[in-house]
């Protein structure tokens, strides 16, 4: 994933589908009489997707690196509410290890694709203030 190259890669196809989980298990849960964490769970889960998705239009790198930065701890919050889920057993084992994996996976994603940008962005800086410096 390239910084306003407008291609759907891996990330932007995972964090869709699991945003199409993630919709589908609120509906469940509000049937269920859980509304609160439903709520909480579909913001969160579908807001990773929506930050890649937004990200590939930033305005600049710095914002590009920003929503995904975001993207990556509403991925984070969305592992806490799937935790909270399973652990007070509104969510069987099945569901919660099937939909867990898929957020730690968009997590790991995540993790990697925003420390290689991070990385890239400290190098691109450094070449920059040596390139102003040795104007001076």
């Amino acid at each position: 994933m390239e910084y306003g190259n407008g291609q759907n890669g891996p990330v932007m196809e995972k964090s869709f589908r699991f945003a199409v989980r993630i919709v589908g298990m609120s509906r469940f849960l509000s049937k269920k009489g859980e509304k609160i964490i439903s709520r909480q769970i579909f913001r969160s889960g579908t807001a990773i997707g929506a930050l890649i998705r937004e990200a590939q239009y930033a305005e600049s790198h710095a914002d590009f690196i920003h929503k995904l930065c975001i993207s990556l701890k509403e991925a984070n919050e969305t592992c806490y509410w799937l935790d909270l889920l399973h652990q007070t057993n509104t969510i069987d084992q099945k569901l919660y290890e099937s939909i867990f994996a898929d957020a730690q996976e968009l997590l790991k994603l995540l993790v990697a694709i925003t420390k290689t940008l991070k990385s890239k962005n400290k190098s691109r800086i450094g070449k920059t203030v040596k390139a102003s410096s040795s104007q001076s």
